[in-house]
């Protein structure tokens, strides 16, 4: 049996992630994804915003064909969506577009308009939390894009680390990057960037919760501006 094939309890995958945690801190981001592709295989899952393409044009090179996961909540920027289109057109992935069970309008119609003002937190739970958590059920390990320094929040991420909530293993390859590496990364190998990185946005969201940030601010406080929430609940 093969370790693609093989069936893993939770406790074995707490346990492989905490080691993995520990012995691949210090490797490329292409190695704990190399790692990632050999462990799992197509158990194993990249999710993206399409700020950029990033980590899926890592994860290709690891695992060709890989499964690109995409909440699609409704509310995105046309470029988001635009990116997501190109990334399927060109890159060696498979995109999957996940839906909340809810069209804008029936959550508008259930909960009152603009829900997204009135309660993020439960705007996000409905459109992005619930449909990741189904969609990921086939997985064992899921692949973000989170780093150390978007955030204090996210100053301490692992690069290989245990998601208590969905019982799977969450892989951060470019925990320890800077927007210097990523730049360079994207610039070396012509990857694909939403086109909002360029028009004053760090950080792209949903359309409603979105701004540009201002000099000096740090990536993400154009999400979510003026309230305490500074995640959606995705990596919480």
């Amino acid at each position: 049996m093969t370790a693609v094939q093989e069936e893993r309890t939770t406790d074995d995958l707490k346990a492989l992630a905490e080691r993995a945690g520990r012995e691949l801190e210090d490797a490329s981001a292409l190695e704990i994804l190399q790692w990632a592709a050999d462990t799992f295989g197509p158990r194993f899952c990249v999710t993206s915003s399409m700020e950029d393409a990033v980590v899926a044009h890592l994860a290709s090179r690891a695992l060709p064909g890989v499964d690109v996961v995409f909440l699609d909540t409704g509310y995105h920027f046309e470029e988001t969506i635009g990116t997501r289109d190109a990334v399927e057109a060109v890159m060696d992935v498979n995109v999957i577009t996940l839906t909340p069970r809810q069209t804008v309008a029936e959550q508008d119609a259930e909960y009152g308009p603009r829900l997204h003002d009135r309660d993020p937190d439960l705007c996000c739970a409905l459109r992005k939390v619930k449909p990741l958590e189904e969609g990921l059920r086939g997985y064992q390990a899921w692949a973000t894009g989170l780093r150390r320094d978007e955030s204090e929040t996210r100053a301490n991420t692992p690069v290989v680390g245990w998601d208590e909530k969905r019982g799977k293993v969450k892989v951060s390859p470019i925990a320890r990057w800077s927007q210097e590496d990523v730049q360079t990364y994207v610039d070396e190998h012509g990857v694909l960037t939403n086109p909002l990185l360029t028009d004053g946005y760090a950080s792209v969201g949903c359309a409603p919760c979105t701004r540009r940030v201002l000099e000096g601010e740090d990536a993400r406080a154009g999400r979510w501006a003026g309230r305490s929430k500074t995640e959606c609940g995705l990596h919480g």
